[in-house]
């Protein structure tokens, strides 16, 4: 158990950045009346998966070290730099792009910046779990 919570958190983290940046959000400004209204419910359920990754990413963070030795866990060795980085993406999304997005300052650029953060969120997201989820065996 103990060896796959990691894994199951960078499930979690990938898998809500996926469900709402590539499937909810979307269907918002497909399914709702106006882009205004379709933006104001995604600007909430992006600052809702700002938490959850924030989340995810510590908890990652505290799992990466051995309790003996203080040493970094074997998966965590190459996976630290991409949490930190997602974490620091979500965190500089979340309190640097939205609130420009939100005020509609230089919309077309921050709302660029705002994605292409996103994006790279989800592939760091999607490197840890990589990772941590070993390859299946071949059966012999």
């Amino acid at each position: 158990m103990k060896r796959r919570f990691p894994a199951l958190i960078a499930a979690l983290w990938w898998g809500s950045l996926t469900t709402i940046g590539f499937l909810v959000v979307p269907l918002l400004f497909a399914n709702l009346p106006t882009p205004a209204m379709a933006g104001g419910m995604a600007a909430k359920l992006f600052a809702a998966q700002t938490w959850v990754s924030v989340a995810c990413g510590l908890l990652l963070l505290l799992l990466s070290t051995s309790k003996q030795s203080q040493a970094l866990a074997e998966w965590a060795q190459f996976a630290i730099i991409f949490i930190v980085l997602g974490l620091l993406l979500a965190l500089l999304s979340q309190f640097a792009v939205a609130p420009r997005i939100v005020a509609r300052e230089n919309l077309r650029l921050w709302h660029s910046v705002g994605s292409a953060m996103y994006l790279v969120q989800w592939l760091c997201a999607g490197v840890v779990l990589w990772t941590l989820v070993p390859a299946p065996r071949s059966p012999d």
